[in-house]
């Protein structure tokens, strides 16, 4: 839900509700009425207005997901940039799994 969205990225910011409030020029009622579900499909103005206090774009605000912090989000998109297609990035994935479970296998090996 993008109030539960905008919660999260309230608070990892350090405001309050009235901070934002002040910020993006929405009411602290309305904005709590969103972070707590009651309304559930703000217009993409209020939105906008809610991004921009909070230094996101609305589209990072829309797709946002709980799990996953701005630092991994930046990364892909850096990889993105650098040309690295999906089969790459998979490959590298069972590659640092591979390295994983060798690194297991190994300090097994030493204990023994």
């Amino acid at each position: 839900m993008v109030g539960d969205k905008i919660k999260i990225l309230r608070e990892k910011r350090g405001l309050t509700i009235i901070e934002l409030s002040t910020k993006s020029g929405i009411s602290k009622s309305y904005l709590s009425s969103i972070e707590r579900g009651i309304q559930k499909n703000p217009s993409i103005q209020v939105l906008e207005k809610i991004s921009d206090a909070l230094g996101i774009s609305s589209n990072h605000l829309l797709c946002y997901r709980t799990g996953i912090d701005d630092d991994w989000l930046q990364l892909v998109k850096m990889a993105i940039e650098e040309g690295l297609t999906k089969q790459e990035f998979l490959e590298f994935i069972q590659f640092t799994q591979f390295k994983r479970v060798n690194n297991i296998e190994r300090t097994r090996f030493k204990d023994n």
